[in-house]
């Protein structure tokens, strides 16, 4: 589909190369929107990388011409970057979809246009980490704050029980995209992200289904990316924030085989929250829209999978008063320049526990 949305002329080339020079070991992308000066930092943090061969592929998906402007002059003459323009916003998914596309490299990299690599050896070790894990099907990298250093709790998309091992290494159901790295043969085998769904828990979706293929999704709190926390940017939960949220995590629900009636409970602690956030109407909106979608994709998970998002979330959310108390029962938090790409993490430790199998 993306493919064919290309040959269409919805994404064009701007600058750089076209395509990479030579035979490389990741792609790194990175999708942009506006905040051009972040973005030229993104850019050239991935271009900083040693160690690895690497080629980067940048995504403008609505920034204004002066911007483009900037992005361009960042990276003209570059053989070793290509920037695109889409005509319209693809989303998250389909943004990374179709720069993952373009590339061959074995491994696919990506950070947030607001972030950059800790240091330059950080891609040499993603992939390291990858060509030595032969079942590892993706990486999610430690998240600090630009400023402080200091873990980004925007950014925390795991158990927060598991927060104090923020600087080690463990097996998890799912990444935060602002940094990580996946496997293309197993970005291949369970399918790319699920464009439909624009942003909010694409990355979930597609660890359910590479853990349905038996592959597993591991943090790696020795991989740090920082990400750009300002306070000048504090967003809080929008309508339309709130709504594809809600949406998003129960058309998963359903793809997984969930029926109505057992998805009473999680739709029960989506109401509560969105009255006490003043969010009854897009909480509504959302139960309404996911209803009203037919399941097209199924995730098949098997006992071994279920096991394994036993074993790697619901075990560290403790009892089901604990998880109504901490992940339902409170305000959702105003998250510092909280991206569509990172959404949906800002958060899961107070949703994502809700119903996982």
């Amino acid at each position: 589909m993306i493919r064919d949305e290309t040959d269409a002329g919805l994404i064009r080339f701007l600058a750089g190369s076209a395509r990479p020079a030579e035979q490389v070991d990741a792609d790194v992308i990175i999708l942009t929107l506006h905040r051009a000066a972040d973005s030229c930092d993104a850019i050239r943090s991935a271009l900083a990388q040693t160690g690895v061969a690497r080629h980067v592929w940048v995504l403008d998906q609505g920034s204004t011409e002066l911007e483009l402007a900037q992005l361009i002059a960042c990276v003209a003459g570059r053989p070793d970057v290509s920037l695109f323009r889409a005509a319209r916003n693809l989303g998250v998914g389909g943004g990374r979809n179709a720069l993952s596309m373009m590339g061959r490299a074995r491994v696919i990299a990506a950070i947030d246009n607001d972030a950059t690599f800790a240091d330059e050896t950080t891609l040499a070790r993603m992939v390291e980490v990858l060509d030595t894990e032969q079942d590892l099907a993706a990486l999610g990298c430690r998240i600090v704050s630009d400023a402080t250093g200091d873990d980004d709790l925007s950014s925390w998309g795991y158990p927060m029980d598991l927060l104090g091992r923020s600087a080690e290494r463990f097996d998890t159901v799912t990444f935060v995209g602002a940094g990580h790295a996946i496997r293309r043969r197993a970005w291949r085998q369970a399918g790319p992200y699920d464009a439909s769904l624009f942003f909010c828990w694409e990355e979930y979706d597609f660890c359910l289904r590479a853990i349905a293929q038996g592959w597993r999704i591991a943090y790696h709190g020795d991989l740090v990316v920082r990400h750009r926390v300002s306070a000048e940017q504090r967003q809080a939960w929008s309508d339309r924030r709130w709504y594809h949220f809600v949406r998003n995590r129960l058309r998963i629900e359903r793809k997984t085989g969930s029926n109505w009636p057992s998805l009473v409970p999680r739709i029960g602690a989506y109401a509560v929250m969105g009255a006490l956030n003043g969010l009854t109407g897009p909480t509504l909106r959302a139960i309404a829209a996911a209803a009203s979608t037919g399941v097209t994709q199924t995730i098949d998970l098997p006992k071994e999978a279920r096991a394994y998002l036993a074993e790697h979330d619901t075990a560290h959310r403790g009892s089901l008063w604990h998880r109504w108390r901490r992940e339902v029962l409170g305000r959702l938090p105003d998250q510092p320049n909280l991206s569509p790409a990172n959404l949906s993490r800002a958060s899961s430790a107070m949703t994502a526990g809700l119903s996982n199998r």
